[in-house]
């Protein structure tokens, strides 16, 4: 006699056909907290029972707190694959000094980025200043004006 046992398999197996509850989660899950928090915002717009639950929903499944729903963070697998030796030493020269360089530059554009707002902010004060002084004389003026006319 065989024994036949039956294996329950995972919900999200790719056998298994997931539910539009799923899908969707698994949807809001790939495109971060973001779209998490724009669907609440949404439920609460349309339908606020809808925003509430998702609410409830995030608080419960800990999304709210978690730095992030996504598990994979595209970026940071090309941030370590710059930082590693590609075996090639002239290679590795090169792309050292390229990274050197153009961290350079966004230190030099940072910087000019920083004396323009200083500038800017400069030109706004002297403009206030300028626009202070002129209704000072001409306040001045026109106490100076009212005695001669009595």
């Amino acid at each position: 006699m065989t024994s036949y046992t039956q294996t329950a398999t995972a919900p999200h197996a790719p056998g298994h056909p997931q539910g539009w509850f799923s899908r969707s989660e698994a949807w809001l899950d790939s495109k971060g907290k973001g779209a998490w928090i724009a669907a609440m915002v949404l439920g609460f717009v349309f339908f606020w029972p809808i925003g509430l639950a998702l609410l409830f929903y995030m608080i419960w499944s800990k999304r709210m707190f978690n730095k992030s729903c996504r598990s994979h963070k595209p970026w940071a697998h090309h941030a370590m694959s710059a930082m590693r030796s590609s075996g090639n030493s002239a290679f590795d020269a090169y792309k050292a000094d390229t990274l050197r360089r153009l961290e350079q530059e966004q230190h030099d554009f940072n910087a000019f980025l920083q004396r323009l707002r200083e500038a800017k902010d400069k030109a706004e004060f002297d403009e206030f200043m300028e626009q202070r002084a002129a209704a000072a004389a001409e306040e001045a003026d026109e106490s100076e004006e009212e005695p001669k006319r009595a």
